[in-house]
């Protein structure tokens, strides 16, 4: 090795027995923990040239060093290798991703597997509507003069309404609502959608007026966006198992994650399908993100429906967080694209 290489090599093993033990690590410790091949006096020089470029620092009085924000990142851009899952853990993800019933079950099972799989905070953003074309729109006579509208979406979400007539109407009547409904909206985006629907009563003859109206009314309100995006979190009592973890406010992280805004702008700003994004500590525009790193992906069938991911604190282990975010979001995918 070269020095560059010895002394990443350092900062690689201070990054890692950190992260295990939380505690500042020495040179001794270095040298009898990792084959380097140096002496402790080496490793001490090291660690010397790593400090004064920022990589690690030296909390309070104590001997050891403990990695910076910028050191995490460098070990992280430096991962040759994300350490993949175990074959027993792979066969558990896909069995129990397997057998969920539909959409919110797939993300609901995807959050208690990530907080299991990293012991971090898991969070799943619901797929964001605007990226969401229809797949179909079931029309279903309940009674002479109550229909019930089953809108199915590529992204697996699935939307029930029932329409009161107020008036009686046939079974071919409920048939031509069908296919007028479906050849305006299957295909399109949502808002394109809702525009064709808006359509649609002037279109049909004056008999089913009246019923399309009220078919096309909900339809609407189904198909317009709500402001309030939603997001799954899982195992946030994690975040609580060593508060000396964020030395500025757990309590700031956890309201942050309650109110849901901060990390959905996180997860938004990192939605590439088929490639991790880490965010450390300062990277985190929000203040109260600024003890945590965010490891997520963009996950979906083909085009990204909505973001994942974990949060923990800065002290992570990198590669396992990052393989277990990438598998998880790649079986969903998997699964998404099956329906």
């Amino acid at each position: 090795m070269n020095a560059d290489e010895r002394r990443f090599a350092v900062l690689r093993a201070i990054v890692a027995d950190y992260v295990s033990t939380h505690e500042p690590v020495g040179s001794k410790m270095i040298v009898e923990r990792h084959n380097l091949g140096v002496s402790s006096a080496t490793v001490r020089n090291d660690m010397a040239v790593l400090e004064d470029e920022g990589l690690i620092a030296q909390p309070h009085t104590s001997a050891g060093r403990v990695p910076t924000d910028k050191g995490y990142r460098l070990f992280v851009d430096r991962l040759t290798q994300v350490k993949p899952l175990s074959g027993p853990e792979r066969r558990a993800v896909q069995a129990f991703l397997d057998g969920a019933v539909d959409l919110d079950d797939v993300l609901r099972r995807s959050v208690r597997l990530l907080a299991q799989l990293t012991r971090q905070v898991a969070v799943v953003q619901y797929p964001t509507l605007t990226r969401s074309t229809v797949r179909h729109c079931e029309v279903v006579s309940l009674t002479p003069a109550r229909l019930m509208l089953v809108l199915i979406t590529d992204s697996g979400r699935v939307d029930q309404r029932v329409v009161d007539l107020g008036d009686v109407i046939t079974d071919d009547d409920v048939g031509q609502l069908r296919t007028l409904v479906n050849g305006a909206l299957v295909g399109r985006p949502l808002a394109a959608a809702s525009a064709a629907v808006a359509e649609l009563p002037t279109t049909v003859p004056a008999d089913l007026r009246d019923a399309m109206i009220a078919v096309s009314t909900v339809l609407i309100e189904t198909l317009v966006e709500h402001p309030e995006e939603r997001l799954l979190l899982g195992g946030t009592a994690n975040l609580t198992r060593n508060v000396a973890d964020f030395p500025h406010s757990l309590r700031q992280v956890l309201e942050a994650l309650e109110e849901q805004v901060v990390v959905l702008k996180l997860l938004a700003s990192a939605q590439e399908r088929g490639t991790v994004t880490v965010r450390i500590g300062e990277e985190n525009e929000a203040e109260e993100m600024r003890d945590t790193s965010l490891v997520s992906i963009g996950y979906g069938p083909g085009t990204v429906l909505g973001g994942m991911g974990v949060v923990g604190p800065t002290r992570m282990d990198y590669p396992g967080s990052i393989a277990a975010v990438h598998a998880v979001a790649r079986y969903v995918g998997e699964i998404l694209a099956g329906r």
